[in-house]
């Protein structure tokens, strides 16, 4: 049976924006395991599968459905050993959970008042209501007020990388001399930048600028599949 990964689109489903599930279609063909892409927009996803997950990805191996990037990573992890691994053991897997909480609580949070109307705007009607509807009640305003700090976001996200940027001296990846899931993590949420506002917001000679580049060409250059 075809692996299926359920991911997240807008109105135009050849451009798949979520940062989790880059990180499992990065995984995925870091694990070099077939599987099928199918992007759906957020409020077809309660839909999936019978109601399995309120978000994406899901994945959908044989009979197995696991929600949840790291747990999907995890899964892919212990199920294909033989596969080249995702961690490189608990060490890498502890990395990894640092990277996790470094990502959402960081930086997440800067991508988000930088790409937030990007994101509104490639939905369609029906998704638009919805995720301003969403938003604007966590965010307690409006989402054109929420961007209004766009310009300060820009500035702050240089030095939210700024620890990435000191670990990028002594080696390419996060990883080390190769990427493991720990850089999946960070390309997530950098191609969610890049995919829904079609820049990264830093200098191309940033070192994080570089690694992203790097990333990019991974595995055929599968992050480079949309433009």
């Amino acid at each position: 049976m075809t692996r299926i990964l359920y991911s997240l689109c807008g109105r135009d489903v050849n451009r798949p924006f979520s940062p989790h599930c880059w990180k499992i279609v990065m995984a995925l063909e870091h694990k070099g395991l077939d599987y099928v892409e199918r992007p759906v927009p957020f409020t077809e996803v309660p839909k999936l599968e019978n109601g399995f997950s309120k978000t994406v990805p899901v994945l959908r191996d044989g009979d197995l459905l696991i929600r949840d990037s790291f747990d999907i990573a995890v899964y892919l992890e212990d199920t294909y050993p033989n596969r080249p691994t995702l961690f490189g053991g608990e060490g890498g897997k502890a990395l990894a959970r640092f990277a996790e909480g470094y990502s959402q609580m960081l930086v997440h949070p800067v991508l988000s008042r930088i790409a937030i109307k990007d994101i509104h705007d490639m939905l369609d009607e029906k998704d638009q209501t919805y995720f301003r509807t969403s938003r604007e009640e966590r965010l307690g305003r409006r989402l054109e007020e929420f961007e209004a700090g766009r310009p300060q976001a820009i500035t702050d996200l240089t030095a939210q990388l700024e620890p990435m940027r000191h670990m990028l001296k002594f080696q390419p990846y996060l990883g080390g001399e190769t990427p493991l899931f720990a850089d999946y993590i960070l390309f997530g949420a950098l191609q969610w930048l890049r995919i829904t506002t079609g820049s990264l917001a830093i200098s191309k000679d940033h070192s994080v600028a570089e690694w992203f580049e790097r990333c990019l060409d991974l595995h055929g250059a599968k992050g480079r599949a949309v433009a």
